[in-house]
C-alpha cells in the first residue's frame, strides 16, 4: 500500500528507453565511451573506467545509439540489479539498457529504485544459464514514485550512505595493501625489526614439521551445538584465513585427527587450480577434529604458527602450486612439501613479533570488513523503508 500522493508505474512509461545496437562496433577508434557491464560499479560511470571508445561511423554501422549524460544504465544480462548513472554521452554494449528520465522522475532516485528491484528482474528474466531481460522485461520494472521533492530527498539520504560505503571500501583496500606490503618485507627478511639481527636460516619443511593427514568427517557429520569442534577441508577455503580463531563447525562424531596447538593446515584437493592449495591456516588450540583431505604440518620444535601460515600462503604460494598434480581434481600430498625450503628467523621471538604485526593488520581488516558489511546491510534496510514509503522523509516547503 503506497502512501497518499505516491504512485507506481512501469519504468518504460515514465522514461525514454534506449536499447543497444544489435552488433558490436567493428572498430574502436573514436571518442565516445563504450560502456560494458564491468563499468557499472558505484553510483556513477566515470569516464576513466572506459577501455574502448567508438566513432560515429562505427556506431552507425552497428546500429548503436548515443545514450545522453544523466541516463540511468542497468545490466540486462548476467548480474541483474547493477545500476549506474552516466556522467557523459556514452554507447552501450549488448548487455546493457538505458533510461532517460522524464520530468516526473529524478535520475538518482530512479537508479536506487531500479537497483532495489533485483528480485523482480530475476522473476521476469529468461530462464537460461545466464539471466536475460529483453526490452519488454526492462520496461516493465515497477517504480514507486513519490512527489519529485521527496524523490530528491530520498536520493540524497541514500547517497550519504553510499559515500560512507565508498570511504570504508577505500580504507579496507588501503589496509589490505598495507598488509601485503608488510608481508613482502617482513616475511622475507628484507626488512628487519628493531632488536633483531643475524642471518635467517634455510630449512626444509620436514626438518621443522612432521606430516599428518586429517581423517573422516563430512558435511553430514556437522550438527548444531555438537560436542566437538571440527574443521572440514572445504572450510579452509570458505571460512578461515591464515588463522583459525573461532571454530565455526561442530560434530558429535569423534572421527578426525585431533589438532595440537601450532599445527599448520592445508587443503589437499581442489577442482580449480593448484594455487588454491597453497592456502595455509594456523591452529592455535588443541583438540579440534580435523577431517579428511587436510594436510597437517605438526611442528617438531616450537615455531610460531601464525608466522608460518603467512609465510606458506603468501611467500611460498607459487612453489607449492607447482607441486600439485592432477587434471579434473588437483591433489597435493604431504610428501610433495617435505623438501620445500623456507628461510626463517633463527629465533622464534622474531617470528612471534612478525606474527603479532600480521595479527594487528588482520584485526584492522576484519574490523573494516565488518563495518562495510554493516553499512551495506543498513543501507539495504533503509532503501526498503524509503522506497516503499514505510519511512517518510521531511521535505522543506517550497
Amino acid at each position: 500500500m503506497l502512501p497518499e500522493g505516491w504512485k507506481k508505474a512501469p519504468v518504460g512509461t515514465i522514461c525514454q528507453s534506449i536499447v543497444p545496437g544489435r552488433n558490436k562496433p567493428k572498430s574502436f577508434d573514436g571518442d565516445i565511451p563504450w560502456v560494458t557491464t564491468p563499468e557499472i560499479s558505484g553510483r556513477y560511470i566515470p569516464s576513466h573506467l572506459q577501455k574502448n571508445y567508438v566513432g560515429e561511423s562505427a556506431l552507425a554501422d552497428c546500429g548503436g545509439k548515443i545514450v545522453p549524460s544523466g541516463a540511468v544504465i542497468m545490466a540486462a544480462v548476467g548480474e541483474l540489479g547493477l545500476v549506474a548513472i552516466s556522467k557523459e554521452d556514452v554507447v552501450l554494449n549488448q548487455q546493457l539498457h538505458a533510461f532517460v528520465c522524464s520530468d516526473s522522475v529524478q535520475n538518482e532516485y530512479l537508479a536506487y529504485a531500479l537497483s532495489a528491484q533485483k528480485h523482480y528482474m530475476e522473476s521476469v528474466a529468461s530462464k537460461t544459464t545466464i539471466p536475460y531481460l529483453n526490452k519488454t522485461n526492462c520496461e516493465s520494472i515497477p517504480v514507486p514514485l513519490p512527489p519529485l521533492p521527496e524523490q530528491k530527498k530520498i536520493a540524497q539520504i541514500l547517497s550519504t550512505w553510499d559515500q560512507a560505503i565508498t570511504a570504508t571500501e577505500r580504507l579496507l583496500e588501503n589496509s589490505q595493501q598495507r598488509k601485503k606490503g608488510l608481508m613482502q618485507q617482513l616475511l622475507t627478511g628484507k626488512k628487519r625489526l628493531p632488536g633483531f639481527e643475524g642471518e635467517w636460516v634455510s630449512s626444509r619443511l620436514d626438518e621443522l614439521f612432521t606430516f599428518k593427514k586429517g581423517k573422516g568427517l563430512s558435511k553430514s557429520a556437522l550438527v548444531e551445538n555438537g560436542n566437538h569442534k571440527c574443521v572440514l577441508y572445504g572450510e579452509l577455503y570458505t571460512k578461515y584465513g591464515e588463522v583459525i580463531r573461532d571454530v565455526v563447525s561442530r560434530c558429535d562424531d569423534q572421527d578426525g585427527l585431533a589438532s595440537k596447538r601450532g599445527d599448520i593446515l592445508l587443503p589437499s584437493s581442489t577442482t580449480t587450480n593448484g594455487i588454491d592449495l597453497a592456502n595455509a591456516t594456523a591452529v592455535i588450540e588443541d583438540g579440534i577434529l580435523l577431517g579428511g583431505d587436510i594436510i597437517v604440518l605438526r611442528p617438531i620444535k616450537q615455531q610460531d604458527p601464525i608466522f608460518f601460515s603467512h609465510l606458506i600462503t603468501h611467500i611460498k604460494k607459487h612453489e607449492i602450486a607447482a607441486r600439485a598434480q592432477g587434471i579434473t581434481i588437483i591433489h597435493l600430498y604431504g610428501s610433495d612439501l617435505k623438501d620445500l625450503v623456507v628461510k626463517i628467523p633463527a629465533k622464534e621471538a622474531e617470528q612471534k613479533v612478525i606474527s603479532e604485526i600480521m595479527t594487528t593488520a588482520d584485526k584492522e581488516i576484519v574490523g573494516l570488513s565488518q563495518r562495510l558489511a554493516s553499512l551495506k546491510q543498513e543501507k539495504k534496510a533503509l532503501m526498503q523503508q524509503l522506497l516503499t514509503g514505510k519511512r517518510r522523509v521531511q521535505v522543506e516547503a517550497a
